[in-house]
């Protein structure tokens, strides 16, 4: 009996941990759009207060889904895109909108590291997490849902 109550425990402890989940391409579905996630370059990834784990299969349906709903979340994990399946946190990344990148929404949008040659360069086109929220919230055809 002890047994079975330390693994309830124990799975419990596990159940609402703060940590981000690996998303498990091909399978988990974007809780914005509700698409298959399956490109390692674009996804993006949410973990709430409470441990809610919230998965996007482009960084725009993340952007999209916390303005909607006024979101604040303490983990906003974005893919390297030099790097994809590497997950960065939003403040340690660069958000670049550039007609070459073919994100699945449309938005055009990919994140790098700062420190990538990519962000350090000098462009229009580069934006930090901030900046890009405004940009969404500037844009009515970003923020619509899908």
């Amino acid at each position: 009996m002890k047994k079975i109550i330390y693994l309830f425990l124990l799975g419990l402890l596990t159940a609402c941990s703060n940590e981000p989940q690996p998303i498990d391409y091909g399978n988990d579905n974007c809780d914005f759009c509700e698409m298959t996630i399956v490109s390692k370059a674009y996804a993006a990834q949410a973990v709430s207060e409470k441990g809610k784990q919230y998965k996007y299969d482009a960084i725009e349906c993340m952007v999209n889904d916390q303005l909607q709903h006024n979101y604040d979340m303490p983990i906003n994990l974005v893919a390297n895109f030099e790097q994809p399946g590497t997950m960065i946190n939003v403040k340690n990344a660069g958000f670049v909108i550039n007609d070459s990148i073919k994100s699945p929404m449309g938005g055009n949008l990919a994140a790098f590291k700062k420190e990538s040659d990519v962000v350090n360069k000098e462009s229009e086109d580069i934006f930090n997490w901030q900046e890009l929220k405004t940009i969404f919230l500037e844009n009515d055809s970003l923020t619509t849902s899908y």
